[in-house]
């Protein structure tokens, strides 16, 4: 298993993905090696249920854990180079893999070179591509290559959502029946069961709250990709009409600086508050405050946030662009881009207890439809086609 992060070093929902996937596949019985691409850290956790490969480097510069996708690009090729040098003189030497199974762009040159190294099959996992992380734009051309490549070399490739293996064909021109749709999932009972903090960490939104006031939360990287500028001019549009809503916005990235100016030029900053980039118990009571939870992604994958949301009987107001929906499906749906409807779900949203609590309860039945469980014996499958087929 070829990995970029794992918990509780991780920027997004990759790491999480890999994680639980890992853990199921090896409830099924799997003995899994996973490569992580940085020194084994003071603080990581034990993970039983695998084996965890820690690249270690000479170099001076190597790449923090968290933040491969907007860090400095020549470092993470850099990276890229010393996680494949790894692989080949202290994994290979010793284990001899069944099947290698690559998780995006960041790992699929590895992969590549250990399956001409051992003849094993290949099993590209999808997670997001290059124009989902561009917003729908190109991005960039050296990693449309990379992608392209690895998809091309895989034996198979799994895709998080039918719209991200719409692209793959679409984008990449690879055959469909090359590919399977595996869609993630989150373990709700652990996250349900997380202990809250003793004191709250948001005291004034609680107290807002306690005001009448709607809480409307939106987590994830601050990014192009997720369409915050869209979200905050809804926003916008929303208080203009309905002025008792407060919202939160949780996450870094490169647009954090852009979207508080923003937030002051639309005059709604006394309205929007900006958490940084959040986890433990301040994520976890994040998801216990949120009256409504909005993702307004320009091009979503999957979006395991919107999950973790739903899980916890929040309404979820989704995008389009986002492949969630083929899962959660008691959600209300606008276009990232359509600010007057986004406002007009919210105010709808925020001023019926009952249409809240419907979409709750409704999102909640959706989860009888997936499972970290079903999605390791669909990969199970998937390293057993690909074994024929290599």
């Amino acid at each position: 298993m070829l990995g970029w992060e794992l918990p509780p070093h991780n920027s997004g929902g990759l790491g999480v993905a890999c994680f639980e996937l890992s853990r199921a596949l090896a409830d099924n019985g799997a003995e899994i090696d996973f490569v992580l691409p940085h020194p084994k850290l003071p603080n990581e956790p034990e993970r039983p249920f695998m084996t965890v490969h820690h690249v270690t480097t000479k170099r001076r510069s190597r790449i923090s854990p968290i933040g491969a996708y907007t860090g400095d690009f020549n470092a993470v090729r850099a990276a890229q180079s010393d996680y494949i040098a790894y692989v080949e003189r202290h994994i290979l030497p010793h284990k001899q893999p069944d099947v290698i199974h690559a998780h995006d762009w960041l790992t699929f040159e590895a992969g590549v070179r250990i399956k001409e190294r051992t003849g094993a099959p290949l099993v590209a996992h999808v997670h997001a591509t290059e124009f989902d992380r561009a917003g729908g734009n190109m991005g960039n051309p050296l990693i449309h290559e990379v992608e392209f490549h690895g998809l091309m070399m895989a034996d198979r490739i799994i895709a998080v959502s039918s719209a991200t293996k719409q692209l793959i064909i679409d984008r990449y021109h690879i055959p469909a029946d090359k590919i399977e749709v595996v869609h993630n999932s989150i373990n709700a009972d652990e996250l349900s069961s997380s202990p809250l903090p003793h004191q709250s960490l948001y005291v004034y939104a609680r107290a807002q709250q306690q005001e009448g006031y709607k809480v409307v939360v939106t987590l994830g990287r601050l990014t192009i990709q997720k369409g915050l500028a869209y979200f905050l001019q809804a926003a916008q549009k929303a208080l203009s009409r309905y002025d008792r809503l407060l919202f939160i916005v949780a996450g870094d990235g490169e647009q954090k600086h852009e979207l508080i100016q923003l937030s002051a030029d639309l005059g709604i900053s006394r309205h929007v508050l900006f958490t940084g980039f959040v986890r433990g118990a301040a994520w976890r009571e994040l998801y216990d405050l949120a009256d409504i939870f909005v993702m307004n992604s320009v091009s979503e994958p999957f979006g395991l946030t919107a999950l973790e949301a739903a899980a916890q009987d929040t309404a979820v107001l989704l995008s389009r662009q986002s492949g969630v929906g083929e899962v959660l499906t008691n959600v209300l749906r606008h276009d990232y881009w359509d600010t007057d409807r986004l406002a007009d779900e919210l105010i709808a949203v925020a001023s019926s207890e009952g249409l809240r609590s419907e979409m709750a309860a409704g999102a909640r039945r959706n989860f009888a439809h997936v499972s970290w469980q079903r999605a390791a014996e669909l990969c199970a499958h998937q390293y057993r086609v690909a074994g024929a087929t290599a």
